[in-house]
């Protein structure tokens, strides 16, 4: 016998009476879907639950609530106040569904950019491999100062409030569609070159894969900075000391032995600010 209609988030909850004999707590109901569904309450001896399949909506979870409140011995409710609490159940969901919108929505925005070239404290400058598709530090001098890789440096606007003064940025190569990111290779986070455009990364959402290409630039100093993966948290660019014969720069964790984190990063007096759309 059918005693009681209801909506669940998974569809219509229908509440019918049979022997108390044949009750068991958390048993595996099978929908028309076919789907096994533990209903885990404690439901009153006597008490069945078929569940029908429906579309999920806020006011079934509402709904679904009140149901169980009621079958559950509830007090607090009262056939005048089931409205009340429906409205404000609903008003509690949709501004929770707001925010997972909005957050999903959040997007690191580019504003401007600028020309700048970086050394580290040694003073070697980084140079672009083309064979192997990556940057090296080295000493440069005299003649050879042309090889000196130029940067074009986009600067962000963060989506969501930072408890740092660090900025992010994108760092392109100068005459070229390459960028920098840090990715995973065997487990570790380590820095490549990539094609991409300044309009693929005008716009990044927070959580996509994108924010590889992301770095963020604290100043420590005078020009002075270091470079920290947005992808990757406590990974920076690093250089090698010049005795260690390892020119790539690279990734490395903070306080790393023989790397160098922090950078010279002098820049040009050509500064584009990126239009609003």
């Amino acid at each position: 016998m059918s005693l009681k209609n209801t909506l669940s988030p998974i569809g219509l909850v229908r509440l019918n009476h049979r022997p108390s004999s044949r009750v068991r707590r958390g048993e595996f109901l099978e929908s028309n879907t076919s789907a096994s569904v533990a209903w885990s309450s404690k439901l009153p001896q006597g008490l069945d639950v078929e569940i029908s399949h429906h579309p999920i909506t806020l006011r079934c979870v509402a709904n679904l609530i009140i149901a169980m409140e009621r079958l559950n011995g509830g007090k607090g409710f009262a056939l005048g106040r089931d409205e009340s609490l429906l409205n404000f159940l609903l008003e509690m969901l949709e501004l929770e569904s707001e925010r997972t919108e909005a957050s999903s929505r959040a997007a690191f925005s580019s504003k401007g950019e600028y020309e700048c070239s970086v050394t580290d404290s040694e003073n070697k400058c980084w140079v672009l491999n083309e064979g192997s598709m990556e940057l090296h530090a080295m000493m440069l001098q005299g003649g050879s100062s042309y090889h000196k890789v130029h940067l074009n440096l986009s600067t962000y606007i963060t989506p969501v409030p930072s408890e740092t003064k660090a900025r992010p940025v994108a760092l392109g190569i100068k005459g070229s569609n390459l960028y920098l990111s840090c990715i995973t290779s065997e487990g570790t986070p380590t820095l490549h070159l990539e094609v991409n455009s300044t309009t693929t990364l005008k716009s990044i959402n927070h959580e996509s894969d994108m924010v590889r290409f992301l770095f963020y630039k604290q100043d420590t100093g005078v020009d002075i900075s270091t470079l920290e993966s947005a992808h990757y948290r406590n990974w920076f660019i690093s250089t090698a000391l010049q005795q260690d014969n390892t020119k790539m720069v690279n990734m490395c964790q903070s306080a790393t032995p023989n790397r160098f984190t922090t950078f010279t990063v002098q820049q040009s007096d050509n500064i584009h600010q990126i239009p609003e759309p």
